[in-house]
Parts: structure tokens; sequence; C-alpha cells
């Protein structure tokens, strides 16, 4: 079995895969200061719900965009696992063309989630990331990674309503009944989950009109599932992107 992860600034998705085939995934907390041990047992917890134990570990494959916790992860992975992890980054082949002006800049997650994305959907293709960032990245026709935009995503902007105002409490990310609520609650359901539907739909047309051809759009990433249900353009959600794109670049680097 392969360990595949992708460490977000939020959350670390965790997979269990065989070739193609995902075995289960599980979502950590990403922790800045935890050591190697307590993540070998956050890992540890998450492999025996499933039936699994680190002797069944072969390889593992991890992104990042939190260099603070990669080695750490690695460390941990290396030490009780036996096994070292390939780092998605400079020097691993991922078999993805990148047109952008600093190439080592482009996050490894949208590296992954563009790698599975080329293999499973057509082209040109708008990929969106929707976690802690919200980013629309864009693939030609010659399946190409053209570039990139991002901005806060729907926690972080729910996080900012909740701590930088006085009234404003946290609230679920649900679905109101109305576009316009009529307590506290509702309207900010509406604004966090329609606004973000709405500036969706809106960056697609423009990226669209500014490349100049209709696209596939494909969504992954944690709010993916919640909020793509109610845009008004056609999105496949796919939650396992970024893990099909993990392990296909494995498989170019064993």
């Amino acid at each position: 079995m392969i360990l595949a992860l992708d460490i977000g600034n939020t959350y670390i998705l965790l997979g269990g895969c065989e070739g193609k085939k995902i075995l289960f995934t599980e979502l950590l907390s990403t922790r800045v200061r935890a050591t190697d041990l307590e993540y070998a047992a956050l890992i540890r917890e998450a492999l025996y719900v499933h039936d699994k134990n680190y002797k069944d570990v072969s390889g593992a494959i991890i992104s990042s965009v939190v260099p603070s916790v990669t080695g750490t992860i690695r460390s941990a992975i290396s030490r009780f696992a036996g096994v070292d992890p390939i780092l998605v980054g400079p020097g691993v082949k991922t078999g993805l063309k990148i047109k952008i002006d600093n190439p080592a800049q482009l996050g490894s997650d949208l590296v992954a989630a563009a790698v599975a994305g080329i293999r499973e959907y057509s082209v040109p293709q708008i990929s969106i990331y929707l976690g802690t960032a919200t980013a629309f990245s864009l693939i030609d026709d010659t399946k190409t990674f053209v570039g990139t935009s991002i901005g806060a995503g729907m926690g972080l902007s729910a996080e900012a309503l909740s701590s930088r105002t006085s009234q404003l409490p946290s609230v679920a990310f649900e679905t109101p009944k109305k576009v316009i609520g009529t307590n506290t609650i509702d309207s900010m359901q509406s604004g966090l989950m329609f606004q973000t539907a709405s500036s969706i739909d809106g960056m697609i047309e423009r990226i669209e009109e500014e490349y100049g051809k209709p696209c596939t759009i494909v969504a992954t990433g944690r709010y993916a599932p919640s909020v793509t249900k109610l845009c008004k353009r056609k999105i496949i959600c796919d939650q396992d992107l970024i893990l099909k794109g993990l392990m296909e670049i494995y498989s170019k680097n064993v």
C-alpha cells in the first residue's frame, strides 16, 4: 500500500492507495508544532481505523504547501514505516508541462490536481481548488499548465467574519433556504455559500473570455461538494483529484 499525503495549511489529506485504487481517505489537522512522533500516532490511528498498519506501507508520496510540516511528516513516515517518501517538487517527474514565470513556485497540490485532471478529463480545463485558499488554474488544449488565480478560501472568510466583527458568530457551512437571509445565521451562510458560488461562476466566465475557448470545469478540495452544487455552471466535483495525481506522479518516480 502507498500512502499519499497532501499537506495543506489547515488539514492534511491522507490516502491509502494500491495502484489507481484509493482504499481510504482521512483528514488530519495540520499542526505546525507537532513532532514526528505525534504525526506518526495520528497516521497510525488512521491506518488502524481501516484495518491497516505501518507494515502494510510499501511507499509514500507527499505534496505540501507547509514547508515547516513537510520534514516532520517525512520523518514520521521514514521512522515508523521504513520508507522514504517522494516529495513533489523540483526534480520529480510529473509529466506536466508548466508555462509560468517560475515553475518552482507552483504549489505541489495544484501540480497533483492538474496531473490527475489531464488524465481523467478533457482539456482545455479550469481546475478549481476550494480549501484554505481558493485557486483557479488554467490548463490549455495542449495540456500545458498556463497559470493560476489565488484568493482567500471559504474557511478564511468565515474566520475573518467571526473574529474581526463583534456581533457576527461562527457558522456552519450549510446552504440557507434563501439568498436574502432574515436572521444573522442565514445571512452569513448566504454570504459564504451563495457569494462563493457566484464568484466561481464569474471567474469561470472571465477565464474563458480571456482564453477564448470554453473549458471543462473540475473542482476539488474540502469545500467543493457543498458549494459547487450551487453554481450555475456545470462543474465536475472530484474529491480524490489530488490523491489520483499523487499516485500518477508516484508511478513515474519508482
